[in-house]
Parts: C-alpha cells; sequence; structure tokens
C-alpha cells in the first residue's frame, strides 16, 4: 500500500458548486476541513458529467501536496430540497408510481440550463421528451451535453411525454 492509498479515506459531504465548462467544482464535508476538489475525470469515471449543487456526495478523497482531493465518487444523491414530483404534471403522483416507469436509454438532443429545459428521444425512436431543469436536479444532475447518453423514466404528462427522472446510462443498471 503506498503513501497515498494510507491518506484516502471516505467523506460524505455536499457540492459547493460544480462548474462542467472548467472541469470542476468543490465539496463541503459534513465534518467541517477544507473544501475537497471535484475533478471533472473522478465524476465521469462515476458515470455522470455534472453533478447539482447541493447534492450530498459520498467520495473517496485524499491529502495532496495541492490541498485536498476527490479521488472516487461513491454515491450521489440529490439536493435534500428536491422534490421527484416537482412538477405539476406529477404533484399527484407517488413515489412508487413515479418509480414504476422503467429506465429507457436515451440521447439529449439538448439542453438550455438558462432556459429551464430541453428535449431527449429515447433509443430507436422519434418522439421527444422534455427535461425540466427541476426534474434534472431532482436527481441530482447539474446539466446535460447535446449527444450525451442518459437514461430516462418517462410519462405521458399534460404537455405530452416528459422525464420524471435522470440518470447517467452507465448508473442506470446498478
Amino acid at each position: 500500500m503506498n503513501k497515498h492509498e494510507q491518506d484516502a479515506r471516505n467523506v460524505i459531504g455536499r457540492v459547493k458548486w460544480f462548474d462542467p465548462a472548467r472541469g470542476f467544482g468543490f465539496v463541503v464535508a459534513e465534518e467541517g476541513g477544507p473544501d475537497i476538489l471535484l475533478h471533472a475525470n473522478v465524476l465521469r469515471n462515476f458515470g455522470q458529467s455534472t453533478v447539482a449543487d447541493g447534492a450530498r456526495v459520498e467520495l473517496v478523497s485524499q491529502v495532496t501536496p495541492r490541498g485536498v482531493q476527490a479521488v472516487e465518487v461513491v454515491e450521489i444523491l440529490p439536493p435534500e430540497n428536491s422534490d421527484k414530483a416537482s412538477l405539476e404534471d406529477f404533484r399527484a403522483l407517488g413515489e412508487e408510481e413515479l418509480k414504476a416507469a422503467p429506465l429507457q436509454p436515451a440521447r439529449v438532443k439538448w439542453f438550455d440550463k438558462a432556459k429551464g429545459f430541453g428535449f431527449a428521444n429515447i433509443f430507436g425512436k422519434n418522439d421527444d421528451i422534455f427535461i425540466h431543469v427541476e426534474v434534472l436536479r431532482a436527481s441530482g444532475l447539474g446539466d446535460l451535453s447535446p449527444g450525451e447518453a442518459v437514461a430516462l423514466r418517462v410519462m405521458d404528462g399534460k404537455r405530452g411525454l416528459m422525464a420524471t427522472e435522470i440518470c447517467a446510462w452507465e448508473n442506470a443498471t446498478h
């Protein structure tokens, strides 16, 4: 076991901020201490390209000459103030009903965080699936990129097909 492996430890905290354009962000540990650098490559190894501000994370960190850095993401949970049925279309549904829809593989057409929405297509189908920014946040994600592979739970809403949950495709099979 090398020195870095000995220094590695599990930490639970909250995402302070994460900027996918800059390729990094910071996590604040529940136990206090210095901010923990979360690099985009570490997040990608977990199967996500972004993470929502305020999301609860469990990660493995280590002290380096440049400060404390995450070396592995173990788990990401949505921010506490997130509501899975945050859209009016699904407020009457319970968690079990929302989870009953299967996760389906999809590709993001486009997503504009400033506008608060975007669209994706289920693989092999042409129907557009509406993705609202609140569903994105409630799923623990901060942004989506065109062409990104995701898994969606989809339900028919008042305005057509809508995502009720989004996750990285790599995590959909776990």
